[in-house]
């Protein structure tokens, strides 16, 4: 098993990344490790740090809160359609072409 990198290198590497003055690719080449490797150490350091990368995951909470917001935009956006649908089918009556 390889010997893991010194935490001031990573942390040094992590600073570049976050600059984003260079593509992730290109960072990884010249210091020399994998880009997964940098993925992998973005991540954690993100997560440590406590930013939001939108892809933390959800209470269940909060999934089903989201489960019942998607069915009431659906519900909601069936309405719209029926009451479309009504004031089209009304206004033809009142302006004839």
């Amino acid at each position: 098993m390889p010997k893991p990198f010194p935490a001031e290198f990573r942390r040094d590497v992590i600073a570049v990344a976050r600059k984003g003055e260079a593509p992730l690719r290109q960072i990884a080449k010249d210091f020399g490790i994998s880009e997964g490797c940098l993925h992998r150490w973005l991540k954690i350091a993100n997560r440590e740090d406590g930013i939001d990368t939108g892809t933390k995951a959800t209470s269940s909470d909060e999934s089903a809160e989201l489960r019942e917001a998607r069915k009431r935009i659906k519900l909601l956006e069936q309405e719209a359609e029926v009451m479309r649908r009504a004031v089209a089918y009304l206004s033809r009556d009142v302006n004839p072409k």
